[in-house]
């Protein structure tokens, strides 16, 4: 018998050389400037000097890092916590099909056109007592509201504003999973007289958590790296309330211009970021085999 051998194509390689390059230009080469910075203490443009990793050591000893960690976790994981569950429960009540499921999903989809900055600028409008609604009802209510002077008040809203800027985000990749069912899933659970809990526990759930773990990760991201919205609204009060890793460094890099402690935090702002979506993504992967081998036991 002969065998045939496939021949391999070297030119193939030029169809990925452009993304290759923008991935250096974007990524590579910035990251590896941050490396540089990290260990050097730069005195002015043309004087430097190497200090391993002194600069590692002083940020993890820094007690105002430890406080921006920990209120950046308690929120990650508030998002995570509010914003899933909400927009499986809004996927599940907008429509399937005909006019009103396009009309539903524009009007969903609106909050996700708005820039950041005018996100917080609104909340910023909302929250007031004196011309904002939310304020002025909150305060005709008997409730002492003001998130420029309360530290719990600010988180609060910090919280509720990304809640309505995000959950769209959330509702349309599990309507996107829901959509995908087949009808033959449906019409076996009608035959059998599955209840609609059981046909969400069973059928629809586990149909999602491919765009329900798209989801995670992209929510968990985009709020550990949050700086905008909070920044506009509260500017990181009162006091350090609403002062998460991202306007920290910030203020580190920029305010300050601490150049090496800046890039130091940077890549431990980066590895922090990349060990909890690692986390997060094999826990969803070993639910997903969980359930697989209940069904099939």
């Amino acid at each position: 018998m002969s065998t045939t051998t496939k021949p391999v194509n070297q030119k193939a390689w030029f169809l990925v050389l452009p993304v290759i390059v923008c991935v250096a230009f974007s990524a590579i080469l910035p990251l590896m400037t941050v490396v540089n910075y990290s260990v050097q203490d730069i005195l002015s443009p043309d004087r430097r000097i190497f200090v391993g990793t002194e600069w590692f050591a002083a940020v993890m000893r820094d007690q105002d890092l430890h406080g921006a960690l920990w209120r950046q976790i308690q929120f990650s994981l508030a998002v995570l916590l509010v914003e899933i569950p909400l927009g499986i429960a809004l996927a599940l009540s907008m429509p399937a099909q005909g006019w009103k499921a396009s009309a539903v999903l524009v009007i969903v989809a609106l909050s996700l056109l708005i820039p950041w900055n005018v996100v917080g600028t609104i909340w910023q409008i909302f929250g007031r007592a004196d011309i904002g609604l939310l304020g002025y009802y909150l305060q005709q209510a008997g409730f002492n509201y003001s998130y420029t002077g309360n530290a719990s008040h600010a988180w609060w809203t910090v919280l509720a504003m990304d809640v309505w800027h995000w959950t769209p985000l959330v509702a349309l990749l599990a309507y996107a999973g829901l959509r995908s069912i087949p009808d033959a899933y449906y019409q076996a659970a009608s035959i059998d007289g599955a209840s609609k809990w059981a046909v969400f526990r069973y059928i629809q759930l586990p149909k999602m958590r491919g765009v329900l773990m798209i989801a995670v990760l992209l929510r968990f991201m985009d709020s550990f790296m949050i700086y905008t919205e909070p920044f506009v609204l509260t500017g990181g009060g009162p006091g350090s309330a609403t002062t998460f890793l991202s306007q920290y460094l910030t203020t580190k890099a920029v305010g300050q211009f601490d150049v090496g402690p800046a890039a130091a935090f940077s890549l431990i702002y980066f590895f922090i970021i990349l060990l909890f979506c690692f986390v997060l993504y094999n826990w969803m992967q070993s639910l997903g085999t969980t359930q697989k081998e209940a069904s099939h036991g």
